[in-house]
Parts: C-alpha cells; structure tokens; sequence
C-alpha cells in the first residue's frame, strides 16, 4: 500500500493565491508523481492579528493526523501540528514577528514584545529535534533566519516553480511581476525608470496594498504599465517576451520571479539585501545585483537595452544555474526523511 503523506496548507482566509500555493499544489503533485498518496490538508491561516494568530497555531496544534504515515509541514504555523513521522520543509516563519518586526512597528509597546517573544518560543519548540524528524529550509535566507532566531539548523533545499510552460520569445520591454506590497519595493524599479531615457516600457503585473502609492509614483510616466492580476497563460506570455526581469525584494525566502525568469531565458536585476535571489543570481553572469538605489539600477537596465544579445546570454546561463532544481529532487530527499525511499512504490517510480 502506498505511503499515505499528509502535505499541511496554511491558507489565506480570502482565498488568496501566491507562491505559497503555487508550492502547495507542485509538492503533491511530486510526490503522487513518486509513487506515494499524498494529499493536502488545508487549514486557515489568519495573520490578521494577534489573537488570529493564535487561533492558527491551535488550529495546526489540535489536527488528528493519526490516518497518515507521514506529514510533511511548511508555512508558519503548520509545524505545531503532532505526528511521530513528521518533516518540515520551511518556507518561513511569520516575519513580522521576526527579521521584519521593527519594520512593520518602528514604536513597539511591551505587549507587542511579548506576543514576539511567544511565537518565536512557540516556533523554537515546535521545530526542534526529535519533536520534528528533520528541518528543510527553502533557502539559505530562511536557514540563516532560522538559526539567527531560534537556534536551529536546517537543510537548504530550493523548489522550483509549478508554474508550466515558461519559454523565451522575444526581448522587448522590462518585466516586474509579483504583489504589489511595500517588501518587494517595486518602488526601486519605479525610481529606476526615471534616470532613463529610452523609451522602455516597464509592465507591472499583480495586485496588492501598495498599488494606489505606486500608481502615483510613477506619475504620468507612460512607459509604466500596471497590467494588473493576469493568468497562468499571460504570465508566461510576459514572461517569454522580456527583454529582463526586474526583482528588488527586500530580505526574500526564495522568490520563484528569479526561478521563473530564468526559465522563461531572462536575465535577473535584484538587490544586495534581496535575500535568496542575490544568492541565486550571479552577479554580471546572469543577471545583476546591485545597490538597493535606482540610480545603480538604472545603469544595468541601460547596459541590457543597449545589448540584447548580452542579455540573452545572461538568461541562458541564468537557465542553465537552476537546472538541477527540481521537483524530483525536492520529492526523493523529502520522502527519504520520512523513511519511505525503499518502499516498493517509491522504487517503481525512480529506477
């Protein structure tokens, strides 16, 4: 009988879909590819405020996973959840309780200190050996974060996009997609924009809190286009026919726009303080990290519009980088933490 995998979903209680979902729905997939009976349990995971929050961490802490053989948890707060085969495979922690806390509560009181200072000890607990079996971080980003704060080391492992059918096409205009949210600074790309002179179109894709201060950054500026939520196939479309990707995050986990890019044959402009994509992407080889200012932007952006032969070489090394990244990759090493790898299932599939 196949080896029943529980995958724990922590999900936006607006139904909201992002890289966290993409990610959901690719691990499955894997592992039902692998030969085993995986499955997703999905459970809301409201942010919105503090008592919220905990409502989450019980939620994930009073699941009956007694019907698996194993359980495989991700997003903050999934890993509380109880089984004696249990795996973590990290995205992240909550950050505002974390590398972002002075960010987002530049005046914080004393309470707030304190619900920090429990979530990080809820987390520490949660995740610390035997109580998980093993800890997979998707970055080191994530890794660093975690031994920063809660003392314990965890395996890097990339994933991939579950995003189908990226391709290169052509190389006209500059590419930034994503949630439009104050961490990813689109603002440095808005900026960027301005000290350039060739007439460039930056298209602007997804939706976000940060959309009505963007809008009026960037003016009347009619090369600036915010195209809005588009679908699977018109992301790949805007993919395919950059002539680059920009990608300025602040402190990001793993960011599958860099992935994305490079598999679409796009080279990567991204920041020194980006997180994973300035480890991903190699400076002036396949793509460029920079300063997170628009003036040290706008220079690369204009190197590449004056040779878009330079920048598809930049994008077909950034392609060859990532080609050991895979779901089949990610899939062996989790079911092998579990203990499954010498099922009979397991070696059908990958002999």
């Amino acid at each position: 009988m196949k080896p029943r995998i529980a995958i724990l979903a922590a999900v936006p209680p607006n139904g909201e879909k992002g890289g966290a979902e993409r990610f959901f729905i690719g691990l499955r997939d894997a592992l039902v590819n692998a030969g085993m009976a995986a499955e997703l349990v999905e459970v809301c995971g409201d942010e919105r405020d503090y008592n919220h929050i905990q409502e989450t961490y019980l939620r994930f802490y009073d699941l009956d996973l007694r019907a698996f053989d194993g359980v495989i948890s991700s997003k903050a707060p999934s890993y509380v959840a109880r089984h004696p085969n249990h795996v973590c495979y990290l995205l992240h922690t909550m950050r505002v309780f974390y590398d972002m806390f002075d960010d987002v509560f530049p005046r914080p009181w004393p309470e707030l200190h304190e619900q920090r200072r429990i979530v990080q000890a809820l987390d520490t607990a949660a995740l610390q050996v035997p109580k998980t079996k093993r800890v997979f971080a998707i970055g080191e980003e994530v890794a660093a974060r975690l031994r920063n704060f809660n003392g314990i080391d965890a395996e890097v492992m990339h994933h991939p996009t579950s995003l189908t059918g990226l391709h290169e096409g052509a190389f006209k205009y500059l590419f930034l997609p994503g949630r439009l949210h104050p961490w990813k600074r689109i603002d440095l790309a808005i900026e960027a924009m301005k000290f350039i002179s060739a007439p460039v179109d930056l298209v602007i894709s997804g939706t976000g809190e940060d959309e009505d201060r963007l809008r009026r950054l960037a003016g009347g500026d009619t090369r600036i286009r915010f195209v809005g939520h588009v679908d699977d196939e018109e992301l790949v479309s805007l993919y395919a026919d950059a002539l680059a990707v920009l990608f300025t995050p602040r402190n990001e986990d793993l960011g599958l726009v860099t992935l994305e890019a490079f598999l679409s044959g796009k080279p990567v402009i991204t920041c020194v303080d980006s997180g994973e994509p300035s480890r991903v992407v190699r400076d002036e080889e396949s793509g460029y990290v920079c300063a997170p200012d628009p003036r040290q932007i706008a220079p690369r952006i204009e190197q590449l519009l004056q040779s878009p032969v330079h920048a598809e070489a930049m994008g077909r090394r950034g392609m060859a980088s990532i080609a050991a990244i895979t779901w089949q990759r990610v899939a062996a090493s989790l079911i092998d933490a579990l203990g499954f790898a010498t099922c009979p299932e397991f070696k059908a599939v990958w002999s």
